[in-house]
């Protein structure tokens, strides 16, 4: 089997392809759609400058005319996603040791997880109460009562 130059174009661009899989920045697949561009005018039998200029035109116009569409709309916003700790805020929890910030004290289990906790206001938060997260500071959490409905 003999290879052509077009060949050559769209293994490269099928390489660039896969690259682009572990690089989300959209800048590898670029340079594919270019290497496309270039393939299909060495296919029709263009030399070697018009392939050069048909994979310049081909990479500009992906990475000004595709590259923010698919950025915009391609990649989900993960900046919004609360992972880890960070995630603990807002949630309830239910006090089991006797929060109490003067001496040092106090506990709570969110999501069956047992934390060391302060209150938001100095204030003594009994056994057994419902409070909620609202500040996590390394493994400390900062909570404040729920009020009871009647």
């Amino acid at each position: 089997m003999e290879f052509e130059i077009w060949h050559i174009w769209i293994i490269i661009a099928v390489i660039l392809f896969i690259v682009e899989i572990f690089t989300p920045a959209f800048l590898a697949a670029c340079l594919a759609i270019g290497c496309i561009f270039a393939g299909i005018f060495s296919s029709l039998d263009f030399g070697i400058k018009i392939q050069l200029l048909a994979f310049s035109i081909g990479t500009i116009i992906s990475f000004f005319g595709v590259r923010p569409f698919i950025l915009k709309y391609g990649h989900k916003k993960s900046g919004d996603l609360k992972t880890n700790v960070d995630a603990l805020v807002g949630k309830i929890g239910k006090v089991t040791v006797t929060i109490d910030n003067l001496q040092n004290q106090g506990r709570v289990t969110v999501e069956g997880d047992d934390w060391k906790a302060e209150s938001e206001n100095n204030e003594i938060l009994n056994a057994g109460e419902r409070v909620e997260i609202i500040k996590v500071d390394s493994t400390i959490l900062t909570v404040k009562l729920i009020k009871k409905e009647n």
